[in-house]
């Protein structure tokens, strides 16, 4: 029903949160994890989406990637793993770990995932083992490491950005939000980022 929600990350709490989008608070129950991997609340964030519905309830679980979303689809095709089974699983287990240790058959890996033994585990691995490609799972790795990186280096620059805009006599709040306004390339450094910020700053 939603392929993805994009919009402000306005909660986060133990294990799910919350994006606003179209002036509507979606509540939306992520793995451990993601965490590590949120924007800040008040930034936008794109969360890939599963809709989920049974008699008594429905749910929203989101991941941050089209390929995670599709491993914990191939969970619940495994008999007797269900939504919450599948998210404690990517919560003990990045997707990339997952896979790896299902094509590895590392059983003392996946059930160490809450609430999966050893018989839950072998199932899995035997019911998802033909379904992962190992060259598939090492671009995916080295696609999201690079990802990873390039985010954690436009994160220092902007923070750095921040203080110095902080230095400049101006407050967190509106440092904060005159950086966030910038649209940060992989080319900017923190000079060009704090000119663009100021250059906003002076148009309000």
């Amino acid at each position: 029903m939603y392929a993805y929600i994009k919009g402000e990350l306005t909660e986060v709490l133990e294990d799910r949160i919350t994006v606003e989008a179209g002036g509507v608070g979606y509540e939306i129950l992520v793995p451990a994890t993601v965490f590590d991997e949120l924007p800040v609340v008040g930034d936008e964030c794109k969360i890939y989406t599963y809709f989920h519905v049974r008699e008594d309830a429905r749910q929203l679980y989101g991941f941050l990637s089209r390929s995670d979303k599709k491993v914990f689809q191939q969970l619940l095709t495994v008999n007797g793993v269900g939504p919450k089974g599948a998210l404690d699983i990517l919560s003990a287990l990045s997707p990339e770990d997952l896979q790896f240790a299902i094509l590895s058959e590392d059983v003392k890996a996946i059930s160490s995932a809450k609430g999966i033994g050893l018989k839950t585990a072998k199932k899995l691995i035997l019911e998802l083992k033909d379904k992962i490609s190992l060259e598939e799972s090492f671009e995916e790795s080295i696609a999201k490491k690079t990802a990873k990186k390039a985010k954690a280096e436009e994160h220092s620059v902007t923070s750095d950005a921040v203080e110095a805009l902080t230095a400049l006599g101006y407050s967190p709040t509106e440092a904060a939000k005159a950086v966030r306004a910038v649209q940060v390339t992989e080319e900017m450094d923190v000079e060009a980022v704090l000119k663009a910020a100021l250059k906003k700053m002076s148009f309000r």
